[in-house]
């Protein structure tokens, strides 16, 4: 019998070969916005680690919606041009049934940074700082830029963003796209009553707080149909007032209804002031509330590294899909040890069958 995790899925059309999919994990190694040298090894990795679904890294829809300096973006031709590429070659080592998708964000507040690796915290004089934009003119932690409170024609001009950007990820050749509505960037900053004081239509209600959201999956659902979307939210803030799991469902309702495919559930990221009770899974109950919830598919995350774990998660029925990220950075090939686990195939480049001691994890069947 086919492990539970092995099993393919259907998501609005687009199937994939096994729940296991590559969470978006960023490199801070792009030139611009557009992916390099690098990129181009680490797509390919994960082309070659049998997962089903492969997500690229947070791409940013606008140069001041970048973390840092080297963050990936989609906002040029350049940026088009070299996403596609590194696309094509990934494609090339991979398993022909592998689908890519592009996570389309803007870091909003949380943008103007250092690199984790140059010590992080914001830009300084002399560093080539930016203003940042939020919902409000709220500080993420002292000692950060105070944000510029976007108004409504900058709003809506940065929906357009986003409408631009998916339509260069379809060129590009990307299967699915995913919305960044987590971890305290920009779209997050909307959602959340810690990070969004706004009076206007923007703020206030939990339907007003959505609407940026909404307004985002609205038109790039009408700009590119034919392009499976999902989103990843944070579905808890982890601070007193902040963002609740009641509030997650309902707007996992609302995306459902503008038909996107899943909802990776996350939590956590806009404030220094969280809570959050890391562990093995710790995360997992989120995606399952969700779930029941919203009666929408559901991707679950966070520190998932076991695949007895993983298949569990899926065979109980607490998330339809497990993703991975830092567990795919240590162990590139982490989709075929799930696949001998449970005595599953896989299809690797041929190239590298010397690697394993044995074929029959890909050739069964």
């Amino acid at each position: 019998m086919t492990a539970a995790l092995f099993q393919p899925i259907a998501l609005d059309g687009l199937t994939f070969p096994n729940r296991i999919a590559v969470a978006p994990m960023c490199q801070y190694s792009a030139e611009d916005g557009s992916a390099s040298d690098w990129h181009l090894y680490h797509w390919m990795n994960l082309a070659m680690s049998g997962a089903g679904m492969v997500t690229v890294e947070m791409t940013d829809v606008e140069r001041r919606g970048r973390i840092t300096h080297g963050c990936l973006g989609l906002y040029s031709d350049d940026n088009e041009a070299a996403a596609r590429r590194t696309l094509d070659a990934a494609r090339r080592v991979a398993a022909p049934e592998t689908k890519f998708g592009i996570q389309l964000a803007h870091a909003g507040r949380k943008a103007s940074n250092r690199k984790p690796w140059e010590g992080g915290g914001p830009l300084q004089p002399g560093e080539d700082p930016w203003q940042t934009v939020s919902a409000s003119a709220i500080a993420y932690d002292t000692g950060w830029n105070v944000p510029h409170a976007l108004e409504e024609d900058e709003i809506l001009q940065l929906v357009e963003r986003f409408t631009q950007a998916a339509r260069r990820a379809e060129r590009a050749g990307f299967d699915f796209l995913e919305l960044h509505a987590a971890h305290g960037y920009l779209i997050f900053q909307f959602l959340s009553p810690l990070s969004n004081q706004r009076t206007d239509r923007w703020g206030g209600s939990l339907e007003n707080r959505m609407r940026f959201l909404i307004e985002i999956a609205k038109s790039v659902r009408k700009a590119v149909p034919n392009l499976m979307l999902g989103a990843r939210l944070s579905v808890k803030d982890w601070v007193d007032g902040g963002f609740e799991v009641d509030e997650a469902i309902e707007v996992a309702k609302a995306l459902k209804a503008l038909n996107v495919a899943y909802i990776c559930c996350s939590s956590g990221g806009n404030s220094p002031l969280q809570k959050l009770p890391t562990g093995a899974g710790y995360q997992v109950h989120l995606a399952e509330a969700v779930r029941k919830g919203a009666g929408i598919p559901t991707r679950a995350v966070g520190l998932i590294d076991d695949p007895s774990q993983a298949e569990a998660i899926v065979a109980d029925g607490r998330a339809d899909m497990v993703a991975l990220a830092r567990a795919f950075l240590a162990d590139p090939r982490w989709g075929w040890r799930a696949a001998a686990t449970f005595s599953e195939k896989i299809h690797p480049a041929p190239q590298l069958a010397r690697s394993v001691t044995t074929m029959q994890h890909w050739t069964k069947g």
